[in-house]
């Protein structure tokens, strides 16, 4: 892959980091719960208030890292150590798409309702534009991948499972740190869970053709006019 490719690639990568994190700030912001992978950076931020919802999700997001490597040892490949600084720039994004909707009033549960459906909306776009750029995997997807490969298991089911754990052990420690209340994980979690996918699905019928023809640029151009 040429070198104007690859640098096209991991900025649309950049760009897609960024519409992911906008999209958990807008699901966040509507305090319905955010979607299962955040939900465990999501509740500890709520009880450890020092840290930031970003710098919560770059701690999730390296523990999942370990756990790769834990479970992958010696085929765990060093490009994937990427997915590092990777997380904190999402946290850093998220840290600053919260700071954008702050200014939004959510004051109503049909405000709030429509903050987490923008939210997976805008949720679903970045990882469309990350499928699209098929560079490197975000850490939670990475982790799945890693789990399905050692386990020999289909990654769809192994993704369901891995969210309704993230989402379990969400609920545990709500339970434990506010009183056996829930908090953090609600409806908007729920929800999530169910249509982000179908907005992925969505978003890369219609991006995935085009974008590849903007990140191969002039030679795919060539390649379509000599075959033609």
């Amino acid at each position: 892959m040429p070198k104007a490719e690859i640098a096209k690639r991991y900025a649309l990568f950049i760009v897609s980091l960024f519409f992911s994190a906008l999209g958990v700030a807008f699901t966040k912001h509507g305090e319905l719960g955010v979607s299962p992978i955040s939900s465990v950076a999501n509740v500890l931020s709520y009880k450890f208030t020092a840290l930031s919802m970003g710098t919560w999700l770059i701690v999730w997001n390296c523990i999942l890292i370990l756990g790769q490597i834990v479970i992958l040892r010696k085929a765990f490949k060093p490009i994937q150590l990427l997915q590092v600084p990777l997380s904190f720039v999402f946290g850093w994004f998220t840290d600053l798409g919260l700071w954008m909707v702050s200014f939004i009033p959510a004051n109503i549960y049909f405000v709030r309702l429509l903050m987490v459906l923008a939210g997976i909306v805008i949720l679903g776009f970045g990882i469309s534009l990350a499928v699209a750029a098929n560079v490197v995997m975000n850490a939670g997807e990475a982790f799945v991948k890693a789990v399905a490969d050692t386990a020999h298991k289909p990654f769809g089911n192994v993704k369901i499972a891995f969210d309704v754990s993230c989402v379990t052990l969400a609920l545990i420690l709500s339970l434990l740190f506010f009183d056996f209340t829930i908090v953090g994980a609600r409806e908007g979690t729920v929800l999530s869970a169910f249509l982000t996918g179908v907005v992925v699905k969505f978003f890369s019928k219609r991006l995935n053709d085009p974008l590849n023809q903007v990140l191969k640029g002039k030679d795919t151009k060539a390649s379509e006019t000599i075959v033609s």
